[in-house]
C-alpha cells in the first residue's frame, strides 16, 4: 500500500459525514505504520467503541470507509471466522461490522456487513502465520496467495460500499 499521511486517509473515506471526521482518531501508532507491509489500513476508534476505519486501495487511489460495529450478542463461547482473513477465532474476537453505503442508497440507509476480526487486524494477522524454517528467507507461495486473497476480500468489501463492485 502506498505511504499516506493523515490527510490522505480523511480524504479517503468515501461514506463518511463531515462530524464522523471531525470526531475520528487515529491510532497513536499511526506514525510508526509500515505502508508497505500492508493491503489496508484498519482501526478501531480509540475514543468511540463502535466505530472502525478501513482504508485501502482501489484502482491505484486510496479508498475509506467508515464501520459500525454490532453490539456483541452473547455468542462469544462459540467458534468463529472472519470473513477477511479466514481465522477461526472465539466469537467475542469477531463482529459484525457495517458500512454505509455512498450515494443515494446510503441516505436511504443501506449498508454492507461482514464479520471481522474485532480489532480489525486482519492483516497483520493473516501476516502472523508459523515461523519461518531456518532455510526459508521469504514466505511460501501458500502464505503470499493468503495474503492477496485477504487483500483481494478487503477491496471487495470496500468496493461494494463505494459502489463500484
Amino acid at each position: 500500500m502506498q505511504p499516506l499521511v493523515e490527510s490522505d486517509i480523511r480524504e479517503s473515506f468515501k461514506n463518511a459525514t463531515e462530524s464522523e471526521l471531525a470526531q475520528m482518531t487515529l491510532p497513536l501508532d499511526f506514525p510508526l505504520t509500515e505502508w508497505a507491509l500492508l493491503d489496508a489500513f484498519a482501526w478501531r476508534d480509540p475514543r468511540i467503541a463502535a466505530r472502525g476505519y478501513l482504508v485501502t486501495e482501489l484502482d491505484g487511489e486510496p479508498a475509506g470507509v467508515v464501520l459500525r460495529a454490532a453490539g456483541v450478542n452473547g455468542s462469544h463461547h462459540r467458534a468463529a471466522i472472519c470473513n477477511i482473513c479466514h481465522t477461526h477465532q472465539p466469537g467475542d474476537q469477531v463482529l459484525l461490522f457495517s458500512a454505509r453505503r455512498t450515494g443515494a442508497a446510503g441516505e436511504r440507509g443501506d449498508s454492507v456487513g461482514t464479520y471481522m476480526c474485532s480489532d480489525l487486524a486482519c492483516q497483520e494477522t493473516v501476516r502472523l502465520g508459523r515461523p519461518p524454517a531456518p532455510s526459508e528467507v521469504l514466505p511460501s507461495v501458500k502464505e503470499i496467495e493468503r495474503i492477496e486473497a485477504v487483500a483481494q476480500r478487503t477491496r471487495a468489501f470496500v468496493a461494494d460500499v463505494v459502489g463500484s463492485a
